[in-house]
């Protein structure tokens, strides 16, 4: 863990920085979910300053209203790891979606069976653009209630009751293996029929379509504003930040960071409960004046 008086350590910067993009959940958020005042106020500064803020999130739209009175200018949050881009101007509960990029049932279906086969014991959600179904052994992860519960091959199946929306991501959870492990056999035996991350401290697996990341649709995000990956620095704390971290031209692993994330950022700061995100972004500013 990094020291709450330690300065973050800062990439010389070689091009102006425009875009600011980073992770919620162990990163921007402290431990309780909230935003501090801190970071309300350095985002808002970054904004003020002509710098577009992207938060970049595993979570769901719906989960996104911690966030929304946050936004400035486009509004725009990248959900599920980069399944979709999501308008939050609507506010809760009627956030809008701009891009979908979701994963093909065959996928989805081929990935459950061959997880089923390398991990017995894996039970599984499925996350749709706005429903939630699982099967009836996946546990109370998550502060909802299913909108449908059946295995996940009956979920996923052709007129199937998840048939009526895209599928964003399919969660994958083991009771019993280390969650580490769960991931590198999880990527050993789907190979490329999905991408697979996780961002949870127990062995919950988020499978998305072939190529979806956070970074890819970042990327895609930026290409249509005209902005290099050069322009843009990015926060995270967890491995489904990694792709991001290392494409963005300044990145930085919060102080409570996986080892993998501190391996792939260019710079470090403090932890989320330390408004790690917050003292960079102050620091940053301060070089542009």
């Amino acid at each position: 863990m990094t020291s709450a008086t330690r300065q973050p350590e800062t990439p010389a910067p070689t091009v102006p920085l425009r875009l600011i993009a980073t992770d919620l959940d162990g990163t921007l958020l402290r431990d309780d979910k909230s935003v501090s005042p801190r970071t309300v106020a350095a985002l808002a500064a970054a904004e003020k300053a002509g710098v577009e803020v992207f938060f970049v999130t595993g979570r769901p739209a719906r989960w996104m209203d911690v966030v929304s009175e946050h936004v400035h200018g486009h509004g725009l949050a990248i959900c599920g790891n980069g399944a979709a881009v999501v308008d939050l101007h609507g506010g809760p509960g009627a956030h809008r979606f701009v891009k979908v990029r979701e994963l093909a049932r065959e996928n989805a279906l081929d990935a459950v069976r061959l997880l089923r086969d390398a991990a017995p014991g894996t039970v599984y959600a499925v996350e749709q653009t706005y429903g939630f179904h699982q099967e009836p052994e996946y546990p109370k992860l998550h502060m909802e209630i299913p909108d449908g519960l059946a295995p996940a091959e009956k979920l996923l199946a052709p007129g199937g009751v998840a048939d009526d929306e895209p599928v964003l991501k399919i969660l994958a959870y083991h009771p019993s293996i280390d969650p580490d492990d769960f991931l590198a056999t999880a990527r050993i035996a789907v190979g490329d029929r999905a991408a697979i991350t996780r961002s949870s401290p127990s062995a919950l697996l988020e499978i998305s379509g072939p190529g979806v990341s956070k970074a890819s649709t970042l990327a895609l995000c930026c290409a249509e504003r005209g902005i290099s990956h050069e322009e843009v620095v990015a926060f995270g704390d967890m491995p489904n930040d990694v792709e991001m971290l290392t494409w963005a031209g300044r990145s930085y692993a919060m102080g409570n960071a996986h080892p993998e994330v501190l391996a792939a950022a260019s710079g470090r700061t403090v932890a989320n409960n330390e408004d790690g995100v917050a003292v960079v972004i102050e620091r940053l500013l301060a070089e542009r004046l």
